[in-house]
């Protein structure tokens, strides 16, 4: 049978409307505060801020930049802005400056949670998971209650494997959020991986109830049919993957799941 692979976990960052530009990615956004105008920002500042956000809710991503980087100009002790600034360069692939603008703000704010979470997801895609590992156990420490930092630190354990260690993170993730479809589709793909198809085929149908437009979920679930010579019910979702992943722009992925269809001969 020939192997496939699509994309073996999901980490989440940040700002949850850049999943779609970076599809193992799922982000959440720091919302609009005006208690930033209480901590002493410049009501200018708060301003640009508040319009990056709304930019990035429309898929607008340069804009969304350049608001920031005016809000900081305006207020460089603006660490809501570095941290929403540095998500945008890590998913346009710029590491270094994502970088500087998490360090900046943790200059400004060390107890921020999800800078040192999303530090320490850049710090894991530049194979250097001792400081990844440290980053997420500070997020943790800061906020036990980070179902993200959890699953962060789950795809990490995974990654070096200990599947024990990541699976405990992965429930945890679940106690804190049961409504997390991306932690039921990454404890699914260690399930699969630990030959418990069963249980991986549980979660990935729980990350679909969830999510019913998780072209990620169907291909993964897609994938688990083909491994049990369930042909049909494989072509049935692997069809909603890719056209999924058409409806939102994702071409890579696109292409992927097509090219495996096409050996298939299901185009």
């Amino acid at each position: 049978m020939k192997s496939f692979a699509l994309l073996t976990t999901v980490s989440l960052i940040s700002l949850s409307t850049l999943a779609t530009v970076r599809p193992v990615m799922a982000l959440e956004s720091r919302q609009p505060a005006e208690t930033q105008i209480a901590q002493g920002n410049n009501q200018d500042a708060i301003g640009h801020y508040n319009r990056g956000v709304g930019y990035i809710q429309q898929e607008k991503y340069d804009l969304a930049l350049a608001e920031f980087t005016k809000a900081i100009n305006i207020d460089p002790r603006f660490a809501e802005a570095y941290l929403n600034r540095g998500l945008l360069y890590a998913v346009q692939g710029k590491p270094d400056l994502a970088l500087s603008d998490y360090n900046q703000a943790l200059n400004i704010n060390p107890r921020d949670a999800i800078a040192y979470r999303n530090r320490g997801n850049l710090y894991k895609e530049q194979g250097k998971p001792d400081l990844a590992l440290s980053d997420f156990n500070q997020a943790l420490n800061i906020n036990p209650r980070d179902a993200i930092a959890y699953l962060n630190r789950g795809g990490l354990y995974r990654q070096q494997g200990k599947p024990d260690l990541a699976l405990s993170d992965y429930n945890q993730a679940l106690n804190i959020n049961p409504r997390f479809a991306e932690a039921y589709l990454n404890r699914g793909n260690l399930y699969k991986e630990q030959g418990k198809p069963d249980l991986a085929l549980s979660d990935y149908n729980q990350a679909i109830n969830i999510n019913p437009r998780y072209a990620m979920a169907y291909g993964f679930r897609g994938l688990l049919y083909y491994s049990r010579q369930e042909r049909e019910k494989a072509i049935r979702d692997l069809r909603q993957a890719a056209e999924l992943y058409r409806q939102q722009g994702n071409a890579a992925l696109y292409e992927k799941v097509m090219e495996f269809l096409r050996l298939l001969g299901a185009v």
